[in-house]
């Protein structure tokens, strides 16, 4: 027998100045356990570092069912040939459904089809990596701390009927 699991309902909105606030609350929860497992976790520096950098512009909230169940940012880099993948958060309780994966798939198949690089940054021993390279982040450098990740872009995605499609316009012509 074959089960089947699937990601539950999630959608992305824009996000708020107002949402700040629960972005840096999650933060803290999400990111807690590694810093201090570095020995640098400061509960207001953690929130604090957030709120310096977040840009509503540039940052989607995960909902699921209406509510607020994460976020991510995806900020072009300054030589505007790549992105910087930040503030992605979920919700421990919903961490390892398949939500995650299904956020990340969706920004990245929007930077291939840009034709941009992915740059993000983790913390060291954290998890989370493997989620990032599993979907083609390769090491572009690391210290005590935090590892850099890159991802170039790949090809665009194809629609899962358009190869259907294509063979059929041939056949129309």
């Amino acid at each position: 027998m074959t089960v089947t699991v699937t990601a539950p309902a999630w959608r992305l909105r824009p996000a708020t100045p107002a949402d700040v606030g629960p972005v840096a609350e999650l933060r803290a929860v999400v990111l807690r356990a590694d810093l201090t497992r570095l020995g640098r976790y400061d509960a207001g520096r953690v929130r604090q570092r957030l709120r310096d950098g977040f840009v509503a512009g540039h940052t989607w909230v995960i909902e699921v069912g209406g509510e607020f169940a994460g976020c991510v940012a995806l900020r072009p880099e300054a030589d505007g040939d790549a992105r910087c993948l930040e503030h992605f958060y979920l919700d421990p309780w919903l961490q390892g459904g398949g939500i995650g994966t299904a956020v990340l798939r969706e920004l990245l198949a929007r930077c291939d089809r840009d034709a941009v690089r992915v740059r993000l940054n983790v913390l060291s021993g954290s998890p989370a990596r493997r989620l990032y390279e599993r979907h083609g982040f390769t090491l572009e450098s690391e210290d005590a701390v935090d590892v850099f990740l890159v991802r170039e872009p790949g090809p665009p995605p194809v629609h899962p009927d358009a190869s259907r499609r294509s063979s059929m316009q041939k056949t129309l012509s």
